[in-house]
């Protein structure tokens, strides 16, 4: 909640300076619903970008959740009627959360999952709205506050790697992502170095179950 409701005032903030009101932050951010994305998306839509442009750049920047759907489709496989919006919401912080804690013993683990991913939602929609309302009233500058994206994933990656003793997920991460970023550079490095990463833990994961 602490995370989402910021990161959603960040955003409610910058689409308020790039002239477009509490409506445009809550239509995003209910119905996009991607915190990277929408950011990028703010200069696109002041900046008259093409359809084809939005569709390409959208393709690039949530690439990574086709690799995170990979993984989580042994979890959403009998989600029955929940499926279509775990589907649809499922975000960095939600994937982060499903992944490193688990359902109640006792309870129905497709309702927690659900129940997680509106949970986030929810925080994100209200941080979006109070970020524009905000922006309304307070005038300052926005200058960096898109920053507050990489400030999640740092977040996250310290996290995650002070939580579990394995560091190899991690440190395939960075690596992978470092070597495509000198080869494809910092425009393209974003889906080969997905796919990198992708192929090393699966082949790591063969070679723990085969021991």
């Amino acid at each position: 909640m602490a995370g989402y409701i910021v990161l959603g005032i960040g955003f409610g903030i910058l689409l308020r300076s790039a002239g477009y009101g509490v409506l445009w932050a809550f239509a995003m951010s209910a119905l996009i619903y991607a915190g990277s994305m929408q950011y990028v998306g703010v200069g696109l839509i002041s900046g008259g970008a093409s359809v084809l442009t939005v569709m390409l750049t959208t393709l690039m920047v949530n690439a990574r959740h086709l690799f995170y759907s990979i993984s989580m489709i042994g979890r959403y496989q009998n989600a029955g009627k929940y499926k279509p919006y775990l589907i649809f919401g499922l975000t960095d912080e939600t994937y982060s959360l499903l992944c490193s804690g688990a359902a109640p013993p006792d309870g129905d683990a497709d309702l927690y999952r659900f129940l997680v991913t509106l949970f986030n939602h929810s925080y994100w929609v209200t941080g979006s709205v109070l970020g524009s309302l905000l922006g309304a009233i307070l005038p300052f500058s926005a200058a960096g506050i898109e920053f507050s994206m990489t400030a999640l994933f740092i977040a996250s990656f310290t996290e995650q790697w002070i939580t579990h003793k394995d560091h190899r997920p991690a440190l395939t991460g960075i690596c992978s992502t470092a070597l495509c970023r000198f080869l494809f550079g910092p425009s393209s490095f974003l889906i080969p170095s997905m796919i990198l990463i992708t192929l090393v833990l699966t082949v790591l994961r063969g070679k723990e179950e085969t021991v």
